[in-house]
């Protein structure tokens, strides 16, 4: 079945960097539509990014220029690269895939990680 497992979250002042990883049992990210959706206490579960089977990508306003979303087919393995973090940019970060094309709308995906939590302070 389907696994997808994050890390790569923690605690870190704004103006700091950190980077997320998602590792996918089951698929081949190669393959995929993959993305990444972030959910804020009390608020929605956005998308911030996603990468299509063929590497376009996608971001949300709110991180464009400041995140960068990658895969490493060897590793089949998801990146969020993530600069210049903002106090708003705290929240839980998921990663989420499909099998046709690709959106920032959570509802369209079938799977999903457990999730790893970003928090940055100011």
């Amino acid at each position: 079945q389907v696994q997808l497992v994050e890390s790569g979250g923690g605690s870190v002042q704004a103006g700091g960097s950190l980077r997320l990883s998602c590792a996918a049992s089951a698929l081949y990210v190669s393959s995929y539509c993959m993305a990444w959706f972030r959910q804020a206490p009390g608020k929605e579960r956005e998308g911030v990014a996603y990468i299509t089977s063929g590497g376009t990508t996608n971001y949300a306003d709110s991180v464009k220029g400041r995140f960068t979303i990658s895969k490493d087919y060897a590793k089949n393995t998801l990146y969020l690269q993530m600069d210049a973090l903002k106090t708003e940019d705290t929240a839980m970060y998921y990663c989420a895939t499909r099998t046709t094309w690709c959106s920032l709308i959570p509802q369209h995906y079938n799977y999903w990680g457990q999730g790893t939590q970003v928090t940055v302070s100011s």
